[in-house]
């Protein structure tokens, strides 16, 4: 094994490059994309594909439904002109057809609206079961970093409550909007084809309602994002709450947290009254130039009729279809309302999904490497956090094969950054970590994954037994091969104490087992998985000495014989190593054995003594 602390890193170039540009900033690409709503719509469409599948034929269904809408007006106009007031008086047989083919004519329209919306409904649920995948698997595969530059629960909203908007929009207003524009269509088709005066007239009186509706999408746009934003951060305050109440409750800081959620809250509720404000300001508009072109229509409608261009069935036909021109206005209003929510949402997916991961899988040209014994080498490593110092610099190391090797140093001295640089968490600004001799960002996530493994200081558990989180590693393993491993870890006699043995459910994060039995069960995973190299951060830092003493014997059997990485938090992990590499301030100031560190003058020796000290 090797060290060096040399001060300046050479430059390099390739893969052992420094990372520069806006991918190493983890948060540079969260914020949500600012394009134009069609781009935004059109973005998501193709992300989607399952949204326009088949979609002429639920037009074709929308088509036949929508020019339904004009069968009672146009039966109204020739029951009104043909069948009471022609030439020859009422006739009874004319209104009776009249009557029968109206009635077939709307069941097959009901037919068919039915079949769109089932169409509608069905290519919505699937586009946005494939946009939910999508953001989710992404959100995975970002960075460590790029995770934690926002709150979890924003990540969550991203992926539920922004696509949820979406949902509604697609299943509501896309329908109503698909609907409406038809409506509008041959409504104004039909208007002209009876009177091309009075459906001029129509079109001067809502013009400039079309117009104030332009000028307002731009601020509804605006408003509408602000409570996407707004929503994450109270879903993000209130996860963290939820998740943290033993700490709260233990620093008697409820009033403090519920304060907390009530600005977050209250920030929500100004939002969502501000864009609802502004939705809301063109529906008395609307309502008073409807009442003006109904007006308009009757006016200029007598005139014209008194000069024999217009029969009076044509006119009330014509206000039939006003009305059917007049809800789609009416209606603008709240598709408005949940478009611009949509759009909001959409953007705030596109921007994780926008977001690339700094540390990607090579995929198809990654290699992949046989199991076996491991080497680790670290050539040259420096690193630092975004807009932080650096923090390891220069590190070389050689860790051979079957070493037990344990890292010890003061918190900030860049120990636990080492790690994650081993597990391939993050990728260093100069040097390469090197697997059999080959960089780790050569080598295929799949690969890597079965061959290193890492057990952290807090064992996440899933809410599900003990057997199912220890399964996890390897989900075709058997309840036999379970009990085989956790007795080949000297774990037995825990287990049989257990009521219900691996069937034992463990809780929402594992919070109905203890910190100690947490990690056993992390140990137990990590024994299942059989990895090749083992990265430990230090197990046994705030556990009982009876479970202490469990971990240990558990530690010792799963690191014989394979190469193992532990930040040693309790010197004594230090003792049982082969190597101890000992950091400081981002370097590594020593190394060797624990007999040949103690007795040295220097970091390791204090850190000894001051450990036995407070164990004393």
């Amino acid at each position: 094994m090797s060290t060096s602390t040399q001060q300046r890193p050479e430059e390099r170039t390739g893969p052992d490059a420094p990372k520069t540009g806006p991918e190493h900033d983890a948060s540079v690409n969260l914020s949500p994309v600012q394009s134009g709503a069609l781009n935004t719509i059109g973005r998501g469409l193709e992300l989607s594909p399952e949204f326009t599948k088949g979609l002429w034929l639920t037009l074709l269904f929308a088509l036949v439904a929508t020019a339904g809408k004009v069968i009672v007006p146009i039966a109204v106009q020739q029951i009104t002109d043909n069948g009471i007031a022609g030439p020859g008086g009422p006739d009874l047989g004319f209104v009776t057809t009249m009557v029968i083919t109206c009635a077939v004519l709307l069941v097959i329209t009901m037919i068919c609206s039915f079949l769109m919306n089932l169409r509608l409904y069905r290519a919505t649920e699937s586009g946005l079961a494939t946009l939910r995948r999508k953001a989710f698997r992404h959100v995975h595969d970002l960075s460590v970093l790029t995770q934690n530059s926002e709150r979890k629960g924003a990540l969550v909203s991203r992926v539920t409550a922004d696509v949820d908007q979406i949902s509604t929009f697609m299943q509501w207003g896309g329908l109503q909007l698909l609907v409406s524009s038809g409506q509008l269509l041959v409504a104004t088709a039909l208007m002209a084809f009876y009177s091309w005066q009075l459906t001029l007239v129509v079109w001067v009186c809502f013009l400039p309602l079309l117009f104030g509706a332009r000028w307002l999408q731009k601020l509804l746009s605006k408003a509408y994002l602000k409570v996407r934003e707004r929503t994450g951060d109270m879903l993000g305050v209130v996860g963290e709450t939820v998740m943290g109440a033993a700490v709260i409750r233990a620093h008697g800081i409820e009033q403090r947290t519920a304060d907390r959620i009530d600005t977050t809250v209250l920030a929500t509720r100004t939002a969502q009254v501000r864009a609802q404000r502004l939705s809301m300001a063109v529906s008395p508009f609307a309502e008073i130039v409807a009442a003006i072109g109904n007006t308009a229509v009757v006016l200029v409608g007598v005139w014209i009729g008194i000069g024999g261009h217009l029969t009076a069935g044509q006119l009330i036909a014509f206000l039939f279809l006003m009305t059917l021109f007049v809800q789609p206005m009416m209606m603008a209003t709240e598709i408005f309302n949940e478009a611009q929510n949509a759009i909001a949402g959409w953007r705030r997916v596109l921007s994780v999904l926008d977001t690339v991961p700094d540390i990607a899988d090579p995929g198809e040209a990654g290699r992949v490497l046989p199991r076996g014994p491991v080497r680790v080498d670290f050539e040259g490593v420096t690193y630092s956090y975004p807009g932080g110092p650096v923090v390891l610099d220069h590190i070389d190391v050689e860790i051979t094969p079957g070493t037990r090797l344990a890292v010890v140093g003061e918190t900030g001295s860049g120990k636990t950054t080492f790690v994650k640089l081993l597990t391939r968490l993050m990728d260093p600004d100069l040097g390469s970590v090197r697997l059999d001799e080959v960089d780790l960002r050569e080598i295929a996530f799949s690969s890597l994954r079965s061959r290193v493994v890492m057990v952290p200081q807090e064992g996440f558990l899933f809410d599900s037994s003990l057997g199912d989180n220890i399964r996890f590693a390897r989900p075709e393993s058997t309840d036999d091969e379970l009990r085989t491993a956790v007795t080949d870890l000297g774990l037995a006699e825990w287990l049989d104490s257990l009521a219900h043995g691996l069937n034992t459910p463990v809780g929402q994060r594992g919070e109905s087992l203890s910190a100690g039995e947490r990690q056993l069960v992390a140990l137990v995973r990590a024994y299942i998985a059989d990895p090749d190299l083992l990265v430990l951060d230090e197990a046994t830092s705030a556990v009982d000495p009876h479970t202490e003493t469990r971990i240990q014997r558990a530690l010792d059997r799963l690191t014989h014989g394979r190469t193992s990485v532990a930040i040693a938090h309790r010197l004594s992990t230090a003792e049982a190593a082969d190597q101890v590499l000992v950091f400081d301030a981002g370097r590594i100031v020593q190394s060797g054995s624990h007999e040949e560190l103690v007795d040295e003058p220097g970091v390791y020796a204090d850190l000894y003594a001051s450990w036995i000290r407070s164990s004393a």
